[in-house]
């Protein structure tokens, strides 16, 4: 549907959809938003949404670059992918 997001798509790459609020078809995706609500979200008191915004980049981070993963026998995402070159900003 978006012209710039197909644009930005490597060579070779398919965007597929699946069903909303389907585990057993979009399992990578409810897992991750599983673990986001659990470690980030909500694993501890914030006093406003504005100060726990202000922590995501940094569980972003440790999410992909130092926390094991056991999907993928104990290693990080980076690690898994063998890529260190990826800008730290996801906005």
């Amino acid at each position: 549907r978006s012209k710039e997001f197909a644009a930005a798509l490597g060579p070779g790459i398919v965007h597929k959809r699946t069903r909303p609020y389907r585990p057993q078809t979009n399992g990578k995706v409810e897992r991750f938003n599983r673990t986001l609500a659990a470690e980030w979200a909500y694993a501890h008191t914030y006093p406003s949404d504005e100060a726990r915004s202000v922590t995501y980049q940094a569980w972003l981070h440790h999410y992909n670059h130092h926390r094991p993963h056991t999907g993928i026998g104990g290693q990080s995402p980076i690690d898994r992918v063998g890529v260190h070159n990826v800008p730290g900003n996801y906005t």
